[in-house]
């Protein structure tokens, strides 16, 4: 696996990745209507890029296919991680976001947050991350839950600078 920093051409790709994988891995937490409200296949294409560019994005590639992609702010909220239906179980959660958390270290931010689906909640606890309260997201009049979750890494950020 090869993670490299976002391309605008990579835009598209990452919008179907996220339909895609929302519409098959999500979809044993969230009913088929609401999740045809999350991902309705319409995605602002320009409003994506434009937010891939201002923040750190991250793209995971395994033999020049995207598996994968986050991105993080440079506040230190992850927006998006999503990997491919295809490739789930296989590390490139856990390596995109370690490479989105070690350069927010480096560039001084020591609280990530972000809103986790019921189905990434479990993956954002192994990585010490804990639930601030839950949220209910109304799209297209459909409720949907997640979780706003944040992880205080300053223990890193200590082991970072000792290096």
């Amino acid at each position: 696996m090869k993670l490299r920093k976002y391309k605008p051409e990579d835009c598209v790709v990452l919008a179907e990745l996220f339909f895609n994988t929302i519409h098959s891995i999500n979809a044993k937490d969230y009913t088929k209507p609401q999740l045809d409200a999350w991902a309705t296949g319409n995605v602002d294409i320009s409003a994506w890029n434009k937010s891939f560019l201002d923040h750190n994005t991250v793209v995971a590639e395994i033999n020049g296919i995207v598996v994968g992609f986050g991105d993080m702010d440079d506040k230190g909220y992850l927006d998006r991680l999503y990997v491919h239906r295809d490739y789930q179980n296989k590390g490139i959660a856990t390596a995109i976001t370690d490479s989105l958390e070690q350069q927010a270290i480096l560039d001084g931010v020591s609280l990530f947050t972000t809103h986790a689906s019921i189905t990434a909640k479990p993956f954002f606890e192994k990585r010490g991350y804990r639930v601030v309260h839950d949220n209910i997201v109304v799209r297209n009049d459909l409720k949907l839950t997640n979780f706003t979750m944040e992880k205080n890494c300053v223990n890193e950020q200590v082991k970072q600078l000792r290096r």
